[in-house]
C-alpha cells in the first residue's frame, strides 16, 4: 500500500489537494510502486527558485524539481516503507506552462506528478525531446491514469500575483 502526502509552502494548501494524493497513489499502482510514502510539496516561483539556486546551480523558477531519498524504514506492523524523496512543484510555473503547451492545468499538474514519479525511481533524461524514453514513459503513463485531479468546477490552485502585477 502506497502513501501521498500534499503540502504547501508559501501558498495555501488547495482545496484539491486529497485529490492529488489519490491521483498520485492510482499513478504509483500504475508504476509498479509499492509501499511507497511520497511526498509533495507546492510551492510559488519564489521558493522553488531559491531550491533550484541551491541544489542545481540554476538560479530560475522550475516547474518540478525531485529530491531523492531512497531509504527504506520499519512501519508499524514489522514491514518496511520506501522513502523515496519529495516532488516539489511550483504552480506559478505550472500555471505559466500550461499555457504555454495549451493543455488544462489540470493535465500538465498530472504530467509533472508522474514526472517527479519517474525520477524518484531512477530515470532520468538528458533533453526534453519527444523521443527522451523517461518522457514517452511519462505520457504512457498520464494516458493510462485519465482522470482528473481538480473536481470538475472546481477553483484551479490559488496562484500569487508576480511582482509586477497581475494573476497568471
Amino acid at each position: 500500500m502506497n502513501r501521498a502526502e500534499v503540502r504547501a509552502e508559501e501558498v495555501p494548501l488547495p482545496p484539491w489537494a486529497a485529490s492529488l494524493s489519490e491521483y498520485s497513489l492510482k499513478a504509483l499502482g500504475v508504476l509498479g510502486r509499492d509501499g511507497w510514502d511520497l511526498s509533495i510539496l507546492l510551492c510559488n516561483d519564489a521558493y522553488i527558485r531559491k531550491l533550484n539556486a541551491q541544489y542545481r546551480g540554476r538560479d530560475e523558477a522550475t516547474d518540478v524539481l525531485s529530491f531523492s531519498l531512497g531509504e527504506t524504514c520499519p512501519d508499524r506492523e514489522g514491514g518496511e516503507r520506501y522513502l523515496p524523496g519529495d516532488i516539489v512543484i511550483s504552480l506559478e510555473t505550472l500555471e505559466e506552462n500550461s499555457r504555454f503547451f495549451e493543455v488544462s492545468f489540470d493535465e500538465e499538474l498530472r504530467r509533472v506528478i508522474i514526472h517527479g514519479m519517474l525520477h524518484l525511481s531512477g530515470m532520468d533524461h538528458e533533453t526534453n525531446g519527444e523521443s527522451e524514453p523517461m518522457l514517452l514513459l511519462q505520457e504512457e503513463i498520464l494516458k493510462k491514469t485519465e482522470g482528473q485531479v481538480l473536481p470538475p468546477n472546481s477553483c484551479r490552485a490559488p496562484v500569487p500575483a508576480r511582482a509586477g502585477g497581475g494573476i497568471l
